[in-house]
Formats: C-alpha cells, structure tokens, sequence
C-alpha cells in the first residue's frame, strides 16, 4: 500500500476494530482483513480540505470518482449518528460531490483542483476540475444515496441545501434530456487508440437507441462502454433515487414541483425497465437483462460493478424474494453469463475490465450480501480469506486459479465493501453462531 498519509481514526472507527477483536476472535484470519479494509478509506485516500469538503481518491488512481468516493464511505454510516468527525467527513464529501456536479454532470471522475490532469485528451468537452468525462447513470445516482442514508443515520439536514437543491434539479434535467438522446443530448465522447470498450462509436453518440422511457447511459459502473445505451441496473439505481428525492423534496424541502418532476420521471424509467428491460430466457424463465436498445436487442450479462443485477436488493429497487430477481440471479451466477468464472479457489463474477477469467471481490462481497442462506455466505467468506493473496486487502481482480496474480493492489471501493459486509454480519450475531 505504500507510504500513503495516515489520519486519525475516528473514535467509533476505533471502538468498532476493538469490538471486532472479540466479535471474530473464532476467525483470526477474518480479523486481519477486516482491521486492515474497514479504516482503509480513512487511513489512505481521504483529505479534508481548507474549505471543509473532502476529496477522496479511489486508491491508485489520483483522482476521484463520485461513483467511488460515495461507496468508499457507505459502510462509515451507521457510525456516523454520534461521531463528530464521520460527520465532517461524510457531510464534506457531498459537498465536494455536488460542487463537481455543477462543473460537468455528466463527468465521472475529478481533481482536486482545476489542474487539468486527466486520463486521456478524449473528444468530448473537457474541464480542467475533470479527469474523466465518461457518462455513467450512477455517477449522479451515489452522491443522492449517500446523501440520503446520511439523513436517515444522523437525522442532519444541513446537506440539503440550495446548492443541493439545484443538482438535483441539473440531475433531473438531464436524465429526462437522456431519455431521448439522439434528438436531445449534447453528450459526445470518443477516445482515440484504444480498445473498443473505452469509446463510443456512431461518432461520439453510442449505438442508435429506441424511446422507452429509461435514460439512457454511455458508460457502465466499470467505465466500460455500454453496448446498448439502457443500462438495467443504473436505472434501476435511478429509480431508487428518485424516490429518495421525492422523500427530501416533500420532508425537508416542502417542494411539490420537485416531488412531482422525480415522481413522474421515476414512473416512465420504471415503466421502461419492466417493458423492455426483461427478457423470457429458455432455462431461467423471465429475468432482467444487463442493456437493452428498445429495439428488441438484449445484453444477457451481469458485471461485478455495483450497480449490477446481483446487487438489485442492495440498491433497494426490489427485495430478494421477487422471483424475477431469483430468476436474474440463478442466471447470473451461473456460466450461462459470460462474466461467470469458476476456478481452482473461487467462482464468481468478473468483469470485462479486466483480464478474461479474473474473478472480483466486489461481487463475491456482493453475493454475501444479497445471499439469505448462511452456508452461501461461509463459502464466500471461505474464498474472499482464500484469495486475497496473504495481503488481508481486497483486490479489482483475481485468477481464481492463482490468487496471487490480481490486479490493483490499491482499491479501496472493495476494501469498504468487504468491511461493510462484515461489520453487517457481526451486528446479526453471524459469528456466534458456531
């Protein structure tokens, strides 16, 4: 992990690794990754700035995703109600969140000045605030969940100012341009000498898509291309969203224009993901596709980022038990989807982004998460202890068949994810159990 500046950990950040010591004194090994992921955010990749925001890297990558900062701090809430400092932390990432919003909403990824550092000269309209301007749904879908849960942890409303108010309304406005994108959008991206999955064909717009009443994204949660432009999972995301916005505008805002706009925009995404956005599979039955275009072209995959198809209880669009899930989810991890590996250690899902056969941490923290049977979950905390290459940190990607071949040995969305995952099974007395 290098020589990265370490912060004071906040007390209840403390306490809570204390706690742990007994919690899973049955599983040393366990213990070990959890001390080192759950404060890893905090001790290597948060800065509070002068202006009280802060700016939160992804890990190896100098810049900061508002994807990736805002799933970083997820699993620091349920700590934050009485710890004055999470508190900064949390409320100074969204303010810095919603500042980058008003910069360029459909970046994904900024700097921590306006330095012009960037990942590549890509065509599209560049900012000196952005390092990456790939347009992903749930770029804009985090900031408004994290800003949520932090209201319903701690009770403050301070967040929800008119700074806020106003990206909300960009944010609405832009979803709607999007759902009509080739007549309305203004969003244009290409980059040059590179592989397929970092560019945008049909000069700079995508592949033609149909009017559906979903919103239509460039780029999926892995900053991969999207291969049909309505992404399943990230408007199902967005429809979470907008009901988390209907709830502030009509409790702290008292904003009817508001609550009707998200309302109205929440039904046609709805509408279009559960008219277009499924598929009658010859083994499964009916299950939600990855993409779709509206024109009857589906994309039957799921990828380890989150938002996926296995995380859809986690993002709160349905529960576990809808037999359209279970359908989804049976396909998903099974090698019937593409991105579904099995090896020697560990079978789970990966991702294009990496190399072909990688398996990543996030979705087998993710299964565990989503999982309601506790021998699934022992077997996936079997192989998360399995293959993490004796570095007790999660890793991007791994060779299931060889763990010690992995990609990113700095990430800390998985790190967070792993502790979020195992702080949840400590409060249900999971370990105790025997």
């Amino acid at each position: 992990m290098g020589d990265e500046p370490r912060m004071k950990l906040p007390d209840s950040v403390s306490d809570l690794l204390k706690e742990a010591e007994s919690s899973l004194a049955a599983y040393p090994k366990l213990l070990d990754m959890f001390i080192k992921c759950y404060p890893n955010t905090l001790e290597t990749t948060t800065k509070l700035l002068k202006d009280q925001s802060a700016f939160v890297i992804t890990g190896d990558i100098p810049a900061m995703w508002l994807r990736d900062s805002s799933a970083q701090v997820r699993h620091y809430l349920p700590l934050a109600k009485g710890d004055g400092e999470l508190q900064r932390l949390i409320e100074g990432l969204i303010r810095r969140q919603i500042a980058y919003i008003h910069i360029d909403p459909y970046a994904n990824a900024f700097n921590e000045e306006a330095n012009d550092n960037r990942y590549d000269q890509d065509l599209t309209e560049l900012d000196a605030w952005v390092w990456e301007r790939k347009y992903e749904i749930d770029s804009l879908c985090y900031p408004i969940q994290l800003a949520f849960l932090y209201w319903k942890e701690t009770g403050n409303k301070g967040i929800f100012d008119d700074s806020f108010r106003s990206a909300v309304h960009t944010i609405i406005a832009l979803w709607k341009t999007e759902q009509r994108h080739a007549e309305q959008s203004p969003y244009r991206f290409a980059r040059i000498d590179c592989p397929p999955s970092d560019t945008l064909r049909n000069n700079r717009m995508g592949m033609p898509v149909n009017y559906t009443g979903m919103t239509w994204s460039g780029f999926r949660p892995s900053d991969d291309a999207c291969t049909f432009g309505y992404l399943i999972p990230s408007n199902m995301f967005a429809v979470v969203v907008l009901r988390y916005i209907e709830e502030i505008a009509a409790e702290v805002w008292d904003d009817a224009e508001i609550v009707r706009l998200a309302a109205e925009l929440r039904e046609e995404i709805d509408y279009g993901i559960q008219t277009y956005g499924t598929y009658i599979h010859p083994k499964y039955g009916k299950i939600y596709a990855y993409e779709t275009d509206g024109f009857g072209n589906h994309n039957l995959m799921d990828d380890a980022n989150v938002p996926s198809l296995l995380s859809i209880p986690y993002l709160g669009y349905t529960n576990f038990d809808d037999p359209l899930y279970q359908n989804t989810r049976k396909f998903v991890l099974s090698v019937d989807n593409p991105f579904y590996q099995e090896g020697k250690f560990a079978k789970g899902i990966g991702s294009p982004h990496t190399p072909v056969g990688y398996i990543w941490p996030i979705s087998l923290a993710m299964q565990a998460l989503t999982a309601q049977d506790d021998a699934e979950i022992h077997e996936l905390l079997d192989m998360l202890q399995r293959t993490d290459a004796d570095t007790g940190y999660m890793h991007e990607g791994f060779d299931p068949d060889n763990p010690s071949s992995y990609t990113r040995p700095w990430f800390a969305w998985a790190n967070s994810l792993f502790g979020e995952l195992l702080y949840r099974l400590m409060g249900r007395g999971f370990f105790n159990k025997g």
